[in-house]
């Protein structure tokens, strides 16, 4: 399903069903597509559109924002995982309050342990890192070059591919430490594990067919919240269908472009060989009106065999899908 979306939209946008994304002239991106962070295999990657407007304004100071975000990222990722592997410092953390590193949990359960004056002392460190240099546009802060060097290299080209490493691994970082949150705000522990979320509305059916490692039952748009079992039975078998769909369509865009067309006539009455048939979308124009109708009533004698075709029929101009 995911697949046959994205060569329709490869279709759609390169005006061919195998078509090169260099076609894709019309795109906002391109303007950025010879950025640091343009790594294969998606390019230049802005799914929401910040960039729509082609501003090289707004671009740098999205990126000067990412590049931070995905530094304080890195710091907060290694910061969950190294307690739980390597265990935490010995001693003190503040000695005149008497309390210890072993004393704080990791994870967020951390933030009731921190005191006033350490939350004055990070904030303040915060301020000074964005007023102790000019970040306006084109100095090399804005840049993301603060002065500390660690990812540098003599060799112009290694250097850029240190860091287009370093967006990559912030970009990473990024989602991980969301997932992190979430994990440890829905499970009770930084390092929790998910069946401790016993509030989760997937739990009525995270037994059934589909539920698969790493994600379990993935539900992102939430369509099982209300726990209903008619609702999932009835979101199950339209996802059958779907994908069975799908599985056709996808294959029916891959399969000429490998193995070449079918010989000989598609319609001798019409005159229109396999060979006339463009791939992808543009098959639509040579599809004839004929061959629409036989589709659309075929489809469902072969999903009800038992059914006769005129009570199928008026089933479907009734919205009455069962068998």
């Amino acid at each position: 399903m995911m697949a046959i979306i994205g060569m329709f939209f490869q279709d759609g946008l390169t005006g061919s069903a195998w078509g090169d994304w260099a076609n894709y002239t019309a795109s906002p991106l391109r303007a950025f597509e010879n950025e640091l962070g343009v790594q294969a295999p998606v390019g230049f990657w802005d799914p929401a559109g910040f960039t729509a407007d082609g501003s090289t304004e707004n671009f740098a100071r999205r990126r000067q924002t990412e590049l931070k975000h995905g530094r304080i990222s890195m710091l907060a990722t290694m910061g969950y995982i190294t307690p739980e592997i390597t265990g935490k410092f010995p001693g003190y953390l503040s000695p005149s309050a008497g309390l210890k590193f072993a004393d704080v949990p990791n994870g967020l359960a951390a933030i009731s342990k921190v005191p006033a004056a350490g939350w004055g002392q990070i904030l303040a460190y915060m301020a000074f890192c964005e007023v102790s240099q000019d970040q306006s546009a084109g100095t090399p802060a804005a840049a993301g070059d603060f002065g500390f060097k660690v990812l540098t290299a003599s060799d112009p080209e290694a250097k850029k591919t240190k860091l287009a490493a370093e967006l990559a691994n912030g970009r990473l970082a990024m989602m991980a430490i969301i997932g992190m949150f979430f994990q440890d705000g829905l499970t009770g522990s930084a390092w929790g594990d998910w069946a401790n979320y016993t509030a989760s509305p997937l739990r009525a059916f995270e037994n059934e067919l589909g539920v698969q490692a790493p994600v379990g039952f993935w539900d992102p748009a939430g369509f099982t919240a209300d726990g209903s079992t008619e609702n999932f039975a009835r979101r199950r078998q339209t996802e059958l269908k779907h994908g069975r769909i799908s599985m056709l369509a996808t294959m029916g865009y891959i399969t000429p472009e490998i193995t070449g067309k079918f010989p000989g006539y598609l319609s001798p009455s019409a005159g229109l060989k396999f060979a006339d048939v463009p791939n992808g979308l543009a098959a639509i124009s040579k599809c004839l009106l004929l061959g629409g109708v036989r589709s659309w009533l075929t489809w469902p004698s072969a999903r009800c065999p038992r059914t006769s075709r005129r009570e199928l029929l008026l089933r479907r101009v009734t919205s009455d899908s069962r068998c």
